[in-house]
């Protein structure tokens, strides 16, 4: 399995925006659904957006109505426009399959989003 690759992230003062993209291997991007997940330190990954093949979406309350996330099925990729940024937003953010199952690609190196106030 390839790793996704994703991109986008910086530094980014509290109401910003970014886009982060995330390239994946075909074979990853067939999969049913893809997502984006988060890691803060000392907190566990928290999944954060869910885009179906079909493009039906779904995100926690957390980021609902301030994240959107979509997919380009021509080239593998998956963005997810982030909006109105705080600082609890601050994480490594990754992309991977929907559930984690057997499916999964292995973790990429992630891009990380810092949020000041």
């Amino acid at each position: 399995q390839v790793q996704p690759v994703e991109s986008g992230g910086g530094l980014v003062q509290a109401g910003g925006s970014l886009r982060l993209s995330c390239a994946a291997s075909r074979s990853i991007f067939n999969i049913e659904a893809m997502g984006w997940y988060r890691r803060a330190p000392g907190k566990q990954r928290e999944l954060v957006a869910t885009i179906t093949s079909g493009g039906s979406t779904n995100y926690p309350d957390s980021v609902k109505g301030r994240f959107t996330i979509t997919r380009d099925n021509t080239k593998n990729t998956v963005y997810m426009q982030m909006n109105s940024l705080k600082p609890e937003d601050t994480a490594v953010y990754y992309c991977n399959t929907v559930p984690l199952d057997w499916r999964m690609a292995p973790w990429g190196q992630g891009t990380q989003v810092t949020v000041s106030s």
